[in-house]
């Protein structure tokens, strides 16, 4: 089959919605499909229409829709669609009614939807390729955080936990990532002016976040909404413990009873969390062990059979 994929993040930016895009590209070219990727449709005959955010994407969806009813139609639902926009944006909730099919990242995104809507959505883990490990820092017992810097991922939350942990703690934050506002730059720079133990070193290429990524003791993330962050699963592969704030999409990707969780938004709780990864060690490899657990949803053979099988339903559902 011929497809465009739609995704709002332009070619040469670093975000989870491109590394999405460019994986699933590489995927359904390696199933036999010819895939276009780009951030509008230019009006080329294609036989599906794969489009990442419902809101930001709504544009070539609609009008995709309008000139082939007959095609089908799959829409990727992100954070930002999941646990915001579906809610209050026309735009969004338009997409879905359009949506052959729809996809989400974790399964506690099915709990965001109505049933109607639920039926016709399946859900997708994103895979990362393995990372080859590397020692941690015998200096300090580093943190990693690890993307862009916007208000929805609430990024500066572990740099802030470091005011409260104990003298004694040797936990030091290195972050990744560019600020994608001008306030959350300020702040940044203002917390590194006064914390020594936080790094926050900017954007980065993937295969260098990867690296800092495999010699970090933890990683955060710590967002207030998100729909199934590919980071998680680059840190599972990585075989690096995740400390996240306790909203559906984190759980959806770590389990109802991981017991890394903090309460979103609360540093003090987050602090305490870290210290605890820090100082106890049969914690710490639990953490370990449970995301080792996890690797088996993630793995690049399931999402790829998960995205052919979603296919051939359209497929079969065209033809009937």
């Amino acid at each position: 089959m011929k497809i465009s994929l739609i995704t709002p993040a332009a070619q040469q930016t670093r975000n989870g919605n491109r590394h999405t895009s460019t994986r699933w590209a590489a995927m359904l070219r390696a199933l036999g499909h010819r895939v276009s990727v780009a951030t509008s449709w230019d009006g080329e005959s294609v036989d599906v229409m794969l489009a990442l955010h419902a809101r930001r994407s709504h544009d070539a969806i609609r009008r995709f829709a309008f000139a082939h009813p007959d095609r089908p139609l799959i829409v990727a639902l992100t954070g930002t669609d999941l646990y915001r926009d579906i809610r209050v944006d026309a735009d969004a909730k338009q997409s879905m009614r359009l949506a052959t099919r729809m996809i989400v990242l974790q399964e506690m995104g099915l709990k965001e939807l109505t049933p109607t809507l639920a039926a016709k959505t399946r859900v997708v883990y994103q895979s990362a390729d393995p990372i080859a490990p590397r020692p941690p820092l015998k200096t300090c017992f580093e943190v990693a955080v690890i993307g862009h810097l916007r208000e929805e991922k609430d990024p500066l939350r572990a740099a802030l936990a470091l005011e409260h942990l104990p003298p004694s703690s040797r936990i030091r934050v290195t972050q990744l990532g560019r600020s994608l506002d001008s306030e959350m730059t300020r702040a940044a720079q203002a917390i590194m002016a006064v914390e020594p133990r936080y790094h926050w070193l900017g954007e980065a290429p993937h295969w260098k976040a990867r690296r800092y990524l495999a010699r970090s003791r933890i990683m955060v993330i710590s967002s207030r909404m998100e729909g199934g962050a590919n980071v998680v699963s680059e840190a599972l592969m990585a075989g690096v413990p995740v400390v996240a704030s306790k909203m559906s999409g984190n759980i959806g990707m770590l389990g109802e009873h991981y017991p890394g969780y903090y309460p979103v938004g609360n540093e003090r709780a987050l602090a305490k969390l870290l210290y605890r990864t820090e100082t106890d060690r049969e914690f710490y490899e639990a953490l370990k062990r449970l995301c080792r657990q996890r690797q088996k949803l993630i793995s690049a053979a399931r999402e790829k059979r998960s995205l052919a099988l979603l296919l051939r339903e359209v497929a079969l559902k065209r033809a009937a």
